[in-house]
């Protein structure tokens, strides 16, 4: 009896189409640490599809609010983070998600990271009480 050629057998195999989770979208990482971040995102227990962007976006977006915005979130807390997200914790899973990766990949997030960072340690420009 004759062999049946492999492309004879896939050919008849019905087509299985692959659903990709939420792929991380981070301006500035090379196609390998965004692979590695869905590794991460599907392996630990931790981590769902999507935090790693979502968490870079929170902070992104936290650290260029105005400061009287900042103050109030200080002062009495945000209830908007209840539903949206903690930029804090956010931030905190960014550190946990570089120990994480690969030293190549951790340095790629830690540079965009950083640069975020910078904008929230930049001090404010410094104004007078009594208007001079």
């Amino acid at each position: 009896m004759p062999r049946r050629r492999p492309g004879h057998i896939r050919a008849a195999l019905p087509l299985r189409h692959r659903t990709y989770d939420a792929r991380p979208v981070i301006d500035g990482l090379s196609r390998r640490a965004l692979s590695e971040i869905i590794r991460l995102e599907r392996t630990r227990n931790y981590l769902e599809p999507g935090d790693v962007s979502t968490a870079v976006r929170l902070w992104k977006y936290y650290v260029r609010t105005p400061e009287r915005q900042l103050w109030h979130d200080y002062e009495w807390g945000n209830t908007h983070w209840y539903c949206c997200g903690n930029p804090l914790e956010a931030r905190a899973l960014l550190d946990t998600v570089m120990q994480a990766m690969s030293p190549r990949s951790a340095r790629e997030l830690r540079a965009i990271v950083r640069k975020y960072d910078a904008v929230w340690n930049t001090p404010a420009a410094p104004y007078a009480a009594d208007g001079g």
